[in-house]
């Protein structure tokens, strides 16, 4: 076991959430073996960082501080010296071990840079005006993810990047609907578009309820159709990708998104964890390991 992967498991077993609590499969046995410990170390970073931008016992001037220290950790441009800083002690440790994979693989530090600029954003906001304004953060918070992995992997396929643009976003805003009442709850913090709540009447006070109301459920719907359009231009990736593994990781990733989003659409994520169970999980990933296979050997007609 490498210097890189060790340090990227004591990473993950920091945070709160690991790999096996994502929608998605992370550094799974499909990709080339090489390759997973920088995956990795790419998420360990992420969810550390990720992990203090959600911290409620933190405020908004300590996250940034903490974030900075990120930053400085992983040799990222992005660091908010808006403020007065904020002497903090936090564990860098997934920034180190990151830039060392950085370093190892020869990639550059701009998807870490988004990612931080996303992630300093969630300290200090809070509301989200429209879907565009919610689609400018899923840019720098969801598709520095889908770049950083096709990059790894040595893919620069201009349509694959777009398609898999289009599924990262998509995989932010299924979660974003996940937890929009925790979020309302636990952080104040409302992803869902105002014009739309306004528009459906309904309001942010709608997530504190015990059940979905229905403005709120014509508001969710219209999200999810954001979704289902996005998985539509995210379909080419798994033919558009050079490496098998990946891609056929990218077609079991689809399926899954399809699956919720259908989910999200029938249950009430106000009510209980809408998430695809273990058998519900194995499904998707035996027919998108199919699809993929499928599209390999026929490719769609351009």
């Amino acid at each position: 076991m490498d210097e890189t992967t060790t340090r990227a498991q004591q990473g993950i077993g920091s945070a709160a959430k690991g790999p096996q609590d994502e929608n998605f499969p992370v550094a799974s046995w499909l990709i080339p073996r090489q390759m997973r410990p920088h995956v990795l170390a790419f998420y360990a970073f992420a969810r550390a960082a990720d992990d203090i931008a959600d911290d409620p016992r933190l405020d908004a001037e300590e996250k940034r501080a903490r974030l900075n220290a990120f930053a400085r950790a992983v040799g990222a441009g992005t660091e908010d010296d808006d403020g007065a800083e904020v002497i903090v002690e936090v564990d860098t440790g997934p920034a180190e071990a990151f830039a060392d994979s950085l370093a190892a693989t020869d990639i550059g530090v701009e998807h870490a840079d988004d990612l931080l600029a996303a992630f300093q954003r969630d300290a200090v906001k809070n509301r989200y005006r429209d879907w565009g304004e919610l689609m400018s953060y899923c840019r720098l918070s969801a598709v520095p993810c889908a770049r950083h992995i096709l990059d790894l992997h040595g893919e620069s396929d201009d349509m694959a990047r777009v398609a898999a643009d289009a599924l990262a976003t998509a995989l932010q805003v299924i979660n974003h609907i996940q937890d929009c009442g925790d979020d309302y709850r636990n952080l104040d913090r409302v992803y869902i578009p105002l014009e739309w709540l306004e528009h459906a009447g309904a309001g942010v006070g709608d997530l504190d309820a015990g059940a979905i109301t229905p403005g709120l459920r014509r508001v969710l719907d219209r999200m999810l159709d954001g979704v289902d359009w996005l998985l539509v231009v995210a379909e080419p990736l798994p033919h558009r990708t050079g490496n098998l593994g990946l891609a056929l990781e990218a077609a079991v990733t689809l399926e899954i998104a399809r699956r919720l989003s259908a989910l999200l659409r029938g249950r009430d994520p106000l009510a209980e964890r809408v998430a695809l169970s273990r058998a519900g999980y194995a499904a998707a990933a035996a027919r998108g390991v199919g699809r993929g296979l499928w599209r390999r050997i026929r490719p769609p007609r351009a």
